[in-house]
């Protein structure tokens, strides 16, 4: 029997957005149909260099170099396939699978994946209950999705399973809980402040049509529905070895370079984007890359891991005995 995936619902109802508030999963599908066609442009995603090297730093951070590249790898909620795609560029994976809760965002990673001329699969599935048989995969890889997930110690378990022996996971992009708490105060502190500077005489050009903003703050209010956790470091360690996981590791970073990314970001929603121009991002980024280097060189290795935005973590499936 075949299956057939559902539809993206990118123009949601009011009443399935009110129902959306009472139902995690259910929001998470409309949040992300709605943001499917603009997400890789919000969150400047791109197929190049510039995130070929990000994703695959990311990797080796809490996973090193060894066993590249993995035969065939899955990607759980993989949004638009930022991850996956730009690590299977990276020499990392050679095959891969796209899973997510929202239609909409498995096909754009599907066409992504088309664009870039790579072997790729998806299907429209719950990283609690994980469409593909015991022992399929070579690596299970996440960007920022352990948070969305209402059972996390449940889609840990299905990571393991899914997990050919010897095979392993990495999970990067998480909030940890002392990180959150300081980036959604200073995003919100600035969108205050951007929007109504902007109402002032002179500035008005800067302000983003009224309807864009009122939808980009509907949006953030679902936002804060379907995110569901942050982590501590050694919490999420210990869920990953309650699945059965051994070599678990977990690392932090980003502290000033979030300091600076998320107000960053949360002007750049605002304002219109061609107001910005090629020099406010070559501004952003390379403001962003020195403040990393300052996090990695400096600040790591003398400051609590807790404090840190970013949680990755990696783990092993047991080999069969």
């Amino acid at each position: 029997m075949t299956t057939v995936d559902p539809q993206p619902r990118p123009n949601a109802s009011a009443e399935e957005v009110r129902s959306a508030y009472a139902d995690p999963k259910l929001a998470n599908v409309l949040y992300h149909d709605w943001e499917a066609g603009t997400y890789d442009e919000k969150w400047s995603i791109s197929y190049d260099e510039r995130c070929i090297d990000y994703a695959v730093g990311r990797f080796r951070a809490v996973a090193g170099n060894s066993d590249w590249p993995y035969e065939h790898a899955l990607e759980l909620g993989s949004g638009t396939g930022f991850f996956l795609l730009n690590l299977m560029q990276g020499g990392v994976i050679a095959k891969g699978s796209v899973t997510d809760l929202s239609p909409g965002m498995v096909q754009v990673a599907l066409r992504n994946a088309r664009q870039l001329g790579l072997d790729v699969d998806g299907r429209v599935a719950d990283a609690e209950t994980i469409p593909y048989a015991d022992n399929t995969f070579d690596l299970v890889v996440g960007h920022a999705v352990l948070h969305h997930i209402p059972d996390v110690p449940a889609a840990m378990r299905e990571v393991l399973r899914v997990l050919r022996p010897g095979g392993r996971f990495v999970f990067a992009g998480e909030p940890t809980r002392i990180g959150d708490r300081y980036a959604r105060r200073l995003g919100q502190l600035t969108w205050w402040l951007t929007t109504n500077v902007t109402r002032l005489p002179g500035l008005t050009g800067w302000r983003r049509p009224q309807a864009e903003l009122d939808s980009s703050s509907r949006a953030a209010a679902l936002e804060a529905v379907v995110d569901l956790h942050t982590f501590d470091p050694a919490e999420l360690e210990r869920t990953a070895r309650a699945a059965g996981a051994v070599d678990v590791r977990a690392v932090t970073e980003e502290l000033a370079a979030a300091l600076f990314g998320w107000p960053v970001r949360t002007f750049e929603a605002a304002v219109p984007r061609e107001r910005l121009g090629l020099g406010w991002a070559r501004f952003a980024y390379r403001s962003w890359q020195g403040l990393t280097w300052l996090d990695e060189n400096l600040l790591r290795p003398v400051l609590p891991r807790e404090i840190f935005y970013n949680v990755l973590v990696t783990g092993v499936k047991p080999a069969q005995q």
